[in-house]
């Protein structure tokens, strides 16, 4: 049984808060939010593709990474971890930049904290994710962030299922 994303905005907080559920246990999850090799297959929604350079998955690592697309085009972007409970939760900061991971200013950062819950349907994930200000967040969802993001959460759901 498909679940529904919850993706919801709050204006007043700069905030968006996403819940999804997978029928899958916990630490399966888990990998496919913290490995590169399995971000790769879904976190840039198709026909666009995600590429890790480089990913170190603990407190202070870095996660750089590109998202391409058919047309050739190219965005780079990094995670910044921060506190890290295995199989649990873990945050990061997120930020657009250069190949080599200089920040790029034109563009927000947003914090990000990730929640895995074992429920019974399977795990429970839930992200909420900061902005300096409403017009930060805005400028993210104008660049169709909704969209790709489910796109991508979708993508794992279809990966997930067909493991099993």
């Amino acid at each position: 049984m498909k679940s529904e994303i919850v993706f919801n905005k709050d204006a007043d907080a700069a905030s968006v808060y996403i819940m999804h559920i997978y029928n899958a246990d916990v630490t399966e999850v888990w990998n496919y939010f913290t490995k590169s090799q399995f971000l790769d297959q879904w976190w840039a929604p198709k026909p666009w593709k995600c590429e890790t350079k480089t990913q170190e998955f603990k407190n202070g690592g870095i996660w750089l990474y590109s998202m391409f697309g058919p047309e050739g085009e190219r965005h780079y972007a990094k995670v910044k971890y921060g506190e890290i409970t295995e199989h649990r939760s873990f945050d990061g900061t997120d930020s657009f930049c250069d190949e080599n991971g200089n920040v790029n200013p034109d563009f927000p950062e947003a914090k990000w904290l990730f929640g895995f819950t074992g429920v019974e349907e399977g795990t429970k994930v839930t992200i909420n994710i900061h902005f300096a200000s409403e017009e930060a967040m805005n400028q993210l969802l104008e660049m169709g962030f909704e969209e790709g993001f489910k796109t991508g959460l979708n993508q794992l759901e279809s990966i997930l299922s067909s493991i099993k």
